[in-house]
């Protein structure tokens, strides 16, 4: 895409100047110039009185017939033998999906030694599991997921892939959407099938999390989307009877560009925030790093988990781990208390799916009273201690 100015028609009125959030365009010599700060949002096109501005799209010839594709995958990853949780989430939206799109639910494994736990997909609503099996599979590696999963979409066609925006997730889809030459959206927190053009309605945080936008690509096949761990959740539905497909693959380490040297494994001295049932989260209304102490008391109280806003990383008081929300963890534990929390769409996309959410903010207007199930107005330094008290004498009791 690109931004085109007819200068002639320019008025230099600075209307345009004023609609751009980035400074991506300036009045130089009478007429409205592009800068390196433009990001191609397109608010200038609109803003512009006399139409001078136009954005040039490129256009996408090689269309696909969409009728080809049909199926809703998750692909699974996996560490030290065990399968990770978000696999199990994704097929519990998958399976929502599937049944809007009259479709089957595929989970698609690359690993060794699962051949006795594949029908167990079944109780989460999964109709087929492809297994692609091989003793290197062990380990992920890259380019050998990218090129399996290619060879697999290409001959199979799914209309949908849901891939988790983890670590490895956010390392081989974007490099699996090149090679397939289709869109990739990122880091998604909603989906939704438009049942009339069985689009796929992929909706993620947005400049910096102060939008949320919904994203379709109704040309090309499939649609991917990452989804980051604790947005859906997993749900067991009455077992069904399972289709498996192993694919035996004869692969060596040389078939990979990388080669793995070692593996470490990291001892945990806590409990992730995303495996947390409780967990007592702070924001700027704590004040201080020392302000701190009162929320880690009333944690370890409830047997709970510390978290906190960015602001609260940013500024030091808590650990980077710790941090709820768009650019942190995404949770989704019994109980949420937030303790000076605003409520900003930063925040709270990244705990919104929490059983339990309490609330403690001494500005009763705040944003996060309107996602709360009970709200506290009021002082967090006077509120926090009294709760842990209370806490700490009921235990007691018991």
């Amino acid at each position: 895409m690109s931004i085109i100015i007819d200068s002639e028609l320019c008025t230099a009125c600075e209307s345009c100047v004023a609609a751009c959030p980035y400074g991506g365009i300036k009045i130089i010599e009478g007429s409205a110039v592009i800068t390196p700060d433009c990001n191609l949002c397109g608010a200038c096109v609109d803003a512009c009185p006399v139409e001078a501005i136009t954005l040039e799209r490129a256009v996408y010839v090689d269309k696909v017939d969409k009728k080809q594709f049909k199926g809703v995958w998750v692909i699974a990853e996996h560490y030290a033998g065990q399968i990770h949780k978000v696999a199990y989430q994704l097929l519990g939206k998958g399976r929502q999906l599937a049944d809007i799109l009259k479709t089957d639910l595929t989970l698609v494994i690359l690993g060794t030694n699962f051949d006795d736990s594949l029908s167990s997909f079944g109780d989460y609503g999964a109709d087929q599991v492809i297994y692609v099996a091989s003793k290197i599979l062990k380990h992920y590696y890259s380019d050998i997921y990218v090129n399996i999963l290619s060879e697999l979409v290409t001959e199979r066609k799914p209309e949908v892939i849901l891939i988790g925006a983890t670590p490895t997730g956010r390392d081989f889809a974007p490099r699996l959407a090149k090679r397939l030459n289709v869109g990739l959206t990122a880091d998604c927190t909603g989906l939704e099938i438009e049942e009339e053009t069985r689009n796929l309605r992929q909706t993620r945080p947005t400049f910096g999390g102060n939008l949320m936008a919904t994203i379709r690509t109704p040309i090309s096949r499939p649609q991917m989307s990452t989804v980051r761990p604790g947005i859906f959740k997993a749900s067991k539905e009455i077992k069904r009877k399972i289709k498996i497909l192993k694919i035996e693959k004869d692969l060596k380490e040389t078939d990979s560009v990388t080669k793995l040297l070692k593996v470490i494994q990291k001892q945990k001295t806590k409990i992730d925030l995303e495996d947390a049932e409780i967990i007592v989260s702070g924001g700027r209304g704590v004040g201080s790093k020392e302000g701190f102490k009162i929320l880690k008391e009333l944690a370890d109280a409830l047997g709970a988990e510390l978290g906190g806003s960015r602001v609260t990383v940013e500024l030091n008081w808590i650990d980077p781990d710790r941090q709820v929300g768009q650019t942190g963890k995404t949770v989704s534990p019994k109980l949420y208390i937030a303790c000076g929390i605003s409520g900003a769409v930063q925040h709270t996309v990244g705990m919104e799916n929490s059983e339990i959410i309490v609330a403690i903010n001494r500005d009763k207007d705040a944003p996060i009273f309107s996602i709360a199930h009970y709200c506290i107005v009021g002082d967090l330094h006077q509120i926090v201690p009294i709760l842990t008290k209370e806490i700490r004498k009921i235990k007691s009791e018991d």
